[in-house]
């Protein structure tokens, strides 16, 4: 399944931010640049690469690079209990642009997708990405893997699967800690902003995107006040 939401006039009106619902696991692949510009970065381009790259010129924007959150392949492509998704490689066949990933999650994804870690650009947690006008600043926030990165952007967080609406990431699959978890929602996400726009990886909440200050109110998983609460929630 294919469904592309319209792209967002941002207040401001320089950050183009267009989120697309892909694939049978309700993957939101972003894309996010300067309208300045006409230049953007795609975020997770799994599932269909097309429809990615057709979003972006129906949009008379120009892809420039891509965005990886973390190694799983239903945000990068790969073996997915035994099907092929398409991801990075299938992007990189259509444009050569750089891959910025987490350098901790740099090998995951060259063995996830069979891209080597030369075709992957590794950055590190507060690293910025300047798309014409528009900064994107990367944060380091592990816990659903090792390298997981969200994106902070004029005011928006693409969270991946770190923080969802009502809810955050699995700590229970390969390279998943729920210490670390717990230490990126309530010490690094849970301070931005509460009026920072929270866009997720999936469409698992009732709505398409929320805040950081709503989340704070109504996602308890954000505000969990000690480790020992955090286990406790998580049925340990």
């Amino acid at each position: 399944m294919t469904t592309i939401l319209p792209a967002r006039a941002e207040a401001n009106g320089g950050l183009y931010l267009k989120p697309m619902l892909l694939g049978v696991m309700q993957n939101y692949v972003y894309l996010v640049g300067s309208r300045a510009t006409r230049e953007c970065l795609v975020v997770d381009p799994a599932w269909n690469v097309d429809a990615a790259l057709k979003a972006a010129a129906a949009d008379g924007m120009k892809v420039v690079g891509a965005l990886a959150t973390h190694w799983h392949p239903d945000h990068v492509g790969g073996d997915l209990f035994g099907h092929t998704i398409e991801g990075l490689p299938e992007l990189l066949a259509k444009v050569d642009v750089p891959i910025h990933v987490q350098r901790a999650e740099a090998d995951g994804i060259a063995r996830q997708t069979g891209l080597s870690t030369k075709q992957l650009v590794a950055h590190d947690g507060g690293d910025v990405i300047e798309v014409g006008d528009v900064k994107i600043k990367l944060l380091h926030t592990p816990g659903h893997t090792p390298g997981s990165q969200c994106f902070l952007c004029e005011g928006h967080l693409i969270s991946g699967d770190t923080l969802f609406i009502r809810g955050c990431g699995r700590v229970d699959l390969p390279g998943g800690d729920s210490e670390q978890m717990w230490k990126t929602l309530t010490r690094v996400l849970a301070k931005l902003p509460p009026e920072t726009v929270l866009h997720p990886g999936h469409q698992y909440g009732p709505i398409e995107k929320s805040t950081i200050g709503d989340e704070l109110r109504e996602n308890a998983y954000l505000r969990a006040p000690s480790l020992d609460d955090w286990f406790g929630m998580m049925g340990r």
